[in-house]
C-alpha cells in the first residue's frame, strides 16, 4: 500500500508541475503559445506562429524613381506585381493552408479543403481588361466539392494516440438497515482510483487500447477479511473492421485527398500569377494607349488653335467674315475637351496601375505623388510569329493549368467515390479482449462475532488465502505473471435494414462524378474556342491597324490638301475644320488599334497558357516574391521638342509610334 501510495504522489506532483507560464510574446500579432512546458514533447501543444503580414513595397519601385518620376517598363512593372500585387500575396497562403489540412488528414480529422478563388485583377479606366478565359475554373464549387466528398463513407479514424488517466479520491458513507451483512449500520468506504490508459487507431481498420486500472479500497466492513484491499487489471483491447472500414484505400483516402489539394494549390498559385501578369500588362499597354491618345489629342488641339489664329488676324485685316472666328473658336473648345477627356483616363490609368503593382496602393507617398513614365512602346512586328492552330491548341490543353485542377479535383472524387462504395457494407467488427488481474490486501483487523458464544474475537488466519496478502507489490506480481488471467473474443455485427441512405450517397457521388467529367470535357471544348478565338482576334486586330495606319496617312494628305486650297481661297474654314476632325479621329482609331493588338497579344499567350513563359517568369521567383531580374535601364526617350527622358516633364509623355 505504501508504495502505491507513493507512486500516487509521484504522478500526483509530476502532473501538478506540468502547466507553467511562458513568457508572454512581445509581437502583439502572434498567437499565445501553449502553456504546458514538458522539454521536447511541447511542441505537440503549440501551434506554429504565423508572421504578421507585409505591407511595404518591395525596393524596385524606389529604384525606378528619378526625380520625382516613376520610369517604367514592362519588365519593371510586371516584376513589381509579382513582389507586390495583393492578389498574389493572398495566393501565397494556399499552399501553407493546404499543408496544414494535409497535417489535420494524418491525424485523422476531416479536412477542410481549399478555396479556389481566384482574381482576375483591375479593370483599365475604360473598361477594357485582359479576363481569363472561358475555360478558367475560378469558383468555390470546387473547393467545397472537396469537402463533402472527403467527408462520404466511414467515419475516419484517430490516427493520433491519445493517452488518458484519471486520479480520483473518495469517501462514501452508505447507511444499512441492518448490521447483519456488514457489522455496522454505517458503511464508511474510502477509494483510491488510479486509471491511465492510451489509444490509437490505424489505417487498416483496426483500434487498440491498452489499460491499466488501479483500486484501493479501505472499508468499516468487519465482515471483510480483507481491509484494506489493493486491485488492479491491465487489459489490451484489439478490434479489426471486417467490411466497412476496412482496408487502406478506404482510410487513407482523406490524406490522398489532402495530397492532391498540395498541388491544386500550387496550379491555384501558377493561374493566380498567370492572371495578374496578364491583367498588369493589360494595364500597361492600356497606359501607354492613353497617354500617346494625349499627344494625339494635344496635335488636334494645336491645329485647331493655329486655324484659329489664322482666321483671327483674316478677320482683323478685313478678309474673312468674322462668323469664321466663332466656328474655329468652337473647334478649340471641343478639341480642349477632348484633351481633358484623355488625360483624365491618363490619370485614372496611373491610378490603378499604381494599385496593381504596390502591396500599399497610393496610401504610400512614395508611389501617390510620382508621375509613371512608361519606357516602353507598342511594336507591330513586321510579321506575326503564329504557330499553326493545332499546336497551339495542344499546348494550351498540357500547360492550362486550370485544366491540371479539374484532372486532380475529378481524382479526388474517384477516391472518395471508394469510401462512399465501401459505406454500403454491413458493419461487422472483430475484437478480442485480454486483461490480467490482481488482487492484495492486509487481513481485516476488525474482531468478529464468535457463533457459538457471541463474543468477539480475533479473525483465524487460517481461511486467507496467504497469496492474496500483500501490498501493491505483490498486485504487480499477478498481473505480470498473468495468475489471473481473462480472454474473451467475438464479433459485432451491425445490418442496416434497406440501406437507402447509403445507397443515396453513393449514386449521388457517381452522378456528381459523372458531371465533374463532363465539365472537364467542356473545359477542353472552351480551351479550344479560347485558342482559335485568340488567333482570330490578334489576326483581327493587325488587320484593324494596317487600315487605322492606311486611313491616318490618308488623312493627313487630306488634310495638308484642304489647307492649301484654303490658303488659296477654294476651301472653306468648314471643310478644314472636318479634315482636322478627320484626322484627330483617324489617330485615336490608330492608338486605340494598337492597344487592341497589345490586349489581344496578351489573350493569346493567356488562352494559350503561355503568359509566364513568354514573358521569361519562373514560377518558383514568383512564389518566393522576390524577382531576381535587375530593374531595367531608364533608356533617352523622345519626347515632343526633344531633350530625351529629362525633358519629359509630369504629365508629358513618348510621342507614339509612326
Amino acid at each position: 500500500m505504501r508504495r502505491f501510495q507513493s507512486t500516487l504522489a509521484i504522478l500526483c506532483a509530476g502532473i501538478l508541475a506540468l502547466p507553467t507560464a511562458q513568457a508572454q510574446s512581445g509581437t502583439q500579432n502572434e498567437p499565445p503559445r501553449s502553456r504546458f512546458n514538458i522539454g521536447p514533447f511541447s511542441r505537440w501543444y503549440e501551434g506554429s506562429s504565423v508572421a504578421p503580414i507585409n505591407v511595404s513595397n518591395s525596393s524596385r519601385l524606389e529604384s525606378l524613381v528619378r526625380a520625382g518620376k516613376l520610369y517604367l517598363s514592362l519588365q519593371d512593372c510586371i516584376a513589381a506585381a509579382l513582389e507586390n500585387n495583393i492578389d498574389i500575396e493572398i495566393q501565397r497562403y494556399s499552399s501553407p493552408l493546404a499543408q496544414a489540412d494535409l497535417l489535420r488528414a494524418r491525424a485523422g480529422s476531416l479536412i477542410r479543403g481549399i478555396n479556389t478563388n481566384l482574381s482576375t485583377g483591375a479593370a483599365s479606366a475604360g473598361g477594357s481588361t485582359v479576363a481569363p478565359s472561358a475555360g478558367s475554373s475560378t469558383s468555390a464549387t470546387t473547393a467545397n466539392s472537396n469537402v463533402v466528398s472527403s467527408n462520404s463513407g466511414p467515419a475516419p479514424l484517430s490516427l493520433d494516440p491519445a493517452l488518458t488517466g484519471s486520479i480520483q479520491f473518495g469517501h462514501f458513507t452508505t447507511p444499512q438497515t441492518t448490521n447483519f451483512l456488514t457489522g455496522t449500520n454505517t458503511l464508511v468506504t474510502r477509494q483510491k482510483l488510479a486509471n491511465f490508459g492510451v489509444q490509437q487507431q490505424f489505417l487498416t481498420g483496426t483500434t487498440a487500447q491498452l489499460g491499466f486500472n488501479n483500486n484501493l479500497q479501505d472499508t468499516n466492513n468487519s465482515r471483510n477479511d480483507f481491509n484494506p484491499v489493493t486491485s488492479s487489471n491491465m487489459e489490451l483491447y484489439l478490434s479489426q473492421h471486417l467490411l466497412q472500414g476496412f482496408g487502406l484505400a478506404v482510410n487513407s483516402r482523406n490524406i490522398r485527398i489532402a495530397k492532391n489539394n498540395l498541388h491544386v494549390s500550387d496550379l491555384l498559385f501558377k493561374q493566380q500569377a498567370i492572371n495578374t501578369v496578364a491583367n498588369v500588362i493589360g494595364l500597361y499597354w492600356d497606359f501607354v494607349a492613353y497617354n500617346e491618345d494625349v499627344i494625339v489629342r494635344k496635335q488636334a488641339l494645336g491645329l485647331a488653335q493655329k486655324l484659329y489664329n489664322d482666321n483671327k488676324k483674316q478677320v482683323e485685316i478685313g478678309t474673312l467674315a468674322p462668323i469664321e472666328i466663332v466656328r474655329a473658336e468652337a473647334e478649340v473648345a471641343a478639341r480642349e475637351q477632348d484633351l481633358t477627356t484623355s488625360e483624365t483616363n491618363v490619370l485614372q490609368q496611373e491610378t490603378i496601375l499604381k494599385n496593381a503593382i504596390s502591396r500599399n496602393g497610393v496610401a504610400s507617398p512614395t508611389v501617390a505623388e510620382v508621375r509613371i513614365i512608361p519606357t516602353d512602346k507598342i511594336r507591330m512586328p513586321d510579321v506575326e510569329p503564329i504557330q499553326p492552330i493545332q499546336d497551339l491548341t495542344s499546348k494550351a490543353l498540357d500547360t492550362r493549368p486550370e485544366l491540371a485542377q479539374t484532372q486532380i479535383q475529378l481524382d479526388n472524387s474517384r477516391i472518395a467515390l471508394k469510401g462512399t462504395r465501401n459505406a454500403l457494407l454491413p458493419t461487422i467488427d472483430g475484437f478480442v479482449d485480454l486483461r490480467n488481474r490482481g488482487q492484495a490486501g492486509s487481513i481485516n483487523s476488525a474482531p468478529i462475532r464468535d457463533a457459538v458464544t457471541g463474543n468477539l474475537v480475533p479473525r483465524s488466519t487460517s481461511a486467507v488465502d496467504p497469496f492474496l496478502l500483500g501490498g501493491y507489490g505483490t498486485v504487480l506480481g499477478q498481473l505480470f505473471g498473468r495468475n489471473f488471467p481473462d480472454y474473451s473474443a467475438g464479433f459485432a455485427l451491425t445490418i442496416p435494414i434497406r440501406n437507402r441512405a447509403a445507397q443515396a450517397d453513393y449514386t449521388t457521388a457517381q452522378l456528381n462524378l459523372r458531371q465533374g467529367e463532363l465539365q472537364y470535357q467542356r473545359q477542353i471544348n472552351n480551351v479550344r474556342v479560347d485558342v482559335q478565338n485568340a488567333l482570330i482576334a490578334l489576326q483581327q486586330a493587325r488587320a484593324r491597324y494596317q487600315a487605322a495606319e492606311k486611313n491616318r496617312i490618308l488623312q493627313e494628305q487630306t488634310l495638308d490638301a484642304e489647307q492649301k486650297k484654303y490658303a488659296l481661297g477654294a476651301s472653306t474654314v468648314f471643310l478644314v475644320i472636318q479634315a482636322q476632325r478627320d484626322l484627330a479621329t483617324a489617330e485615336g482609331a490608330r492608338v486605340q488599334a494598337l492597344a487592341t493588338y497589345a490586349r489581344a497579344r496578351t489573350q493569346l499567350d493567356l488562352a494559350t497558357g503561355q503568359t509566364l513563359d513568354a514573358n521569361s517568369i519562373r514560377i518558383e521567383d514568383a512564389l518566393k516574391g522576390v524577382i531576381p531580374q535587375a530593374p531595367s535601364p531608364i533608356p533617352v526617350l523622345d519626347a515632343p521638342g526633344g531633350g530625351g527622358a529629362a525633358a519629359n516633364a509630369p504629365g508629358t509623355v513618348p510621342a507614339p509610334v509612326r
